[in-house]
């Protein structure tokens, strides 16, 4: 099967969102039961959007709809979680995927969890174990995710809407860096982040339930679905849904209402961002405007 290789700096938890997309038309009275969300209110000149997307799917099934065409042709600009299109910053942020101090996986493991470790990653991807051993344990977790697509191979929404908004000459620009991203980890210790890593490669190749149930709730567009599903498969990182969600969600809030204000843009980040009491449709409600 041919494989592409997701780059690790990807959110881990927008990773989680898997399968086959479907994408509602723009209604101006939107359920919960849409991916697709039109801003406006509270002084906007002229609204924004926002879409929930997934890191990997499979490519045959990574369409840009007709609807999200539409607002591809009428935004000016269009805001991912990073700026998928700045290779420095790429470069840049490679030192921040890796452990403080010089720790590697092998310092965290037992001598038969570190060859298990070793033998997966062996052969998988451009670059050898000895490099990635090195990077943050969770941004490894993210990598195996794609092992557990069905698919002949894979790509993203956020790949397909960069293509797209290229062909309409839109600026691409991302609401965090790369770096910042990655450096969210070393608030999570490492050990513990090593024994998701050994459950993650525990689980690759079985029927992943969990995997099929977020894809039936994306392909519901099933928001609530999604969020619940969110909180019980991180239940093994309890404590930092704040760190790794919540927190970004309000990061990227506080930012967009000056940016809105400026112009029409469509912000595109992982489905597991919008719902729920502290999701990026909440928080823009609690802040006066209308979706």
């Amino acid at each position: 099967m041919k494989k592409n290789i997701i780059s690790p700096l990807v959110s881990f938890f927008s990773l989680l969102f898997l399968g086959c997309t479907a994408q509602a038309p723009i209604a101006e009275n939107s359920t919960p039961q849409t991916l697709l969300w039109r801003i406006s209110g509270n002084q906007l000149a002229r609204p924004s959007y926002l879409f929930g997307t997934m890191h990997i799917m499979c490519t045959k099934d990574a369409i840009v709809s007709s609807q999200l065409q539409q607002v591809l042709d009428s935004a000016k600009q269009v805001y991912f979680e990073v700026d998928l299109d700045n290779m420095v910053e790429m470069i840049a942020s490679m030192k921040a995927m890796a452990m403080q101090n010089g720790v590697t996986i092998k310092d965290l493991l037992t001598p038969s969890e570190y060859e298990r470790v070793s033998t997966y990653f062996k052969g998988k991807g451009p670059l050898p174990f000895k490099v990635l051993e090195v990077y943050k344990p969770l941004l490894l977790s993210a990598m195996i995710a794609e092992q557990a697509m069905q698919c002949e191979a894979t790509n993203g929404m956020e790949m397909m809407i960069l293509a797209e908004a290229a062909k309409r000459k839109k600026e691409i620009l991302g609401l965090e860096t790369m770096s910042y991203q990655a450096g969210l980890f070393d608030s999570i210790p490492y050990a513990t982040q090593a024994k998701e890593l050994l459950k993650a490669i525990d689980s690759a190749g079985a029927d992943n339930t969990e995997v099929q149930q977020l894809l039936a709730a994306y392909k519901a567009q099933d928001l609530e679905k999604i969020n619940a599903l969110t909180i019980k498969e991180e239940g093994s990182l309890e404590g930092n849904l704040d760190l790794l969600l919540y927190g970004r969600n309000r990061n990227w809030v506080q930012k967009m209402p000056a940016l809105m204000k400026e112009s029409s843009n469509l912000f595109a980040v992982g489905a597991g961002h919008l719902p729920g009491d502290n999701g990026v449709i909440q928080l823009l409600k609690n802040a006066g405007y209308t979706l």
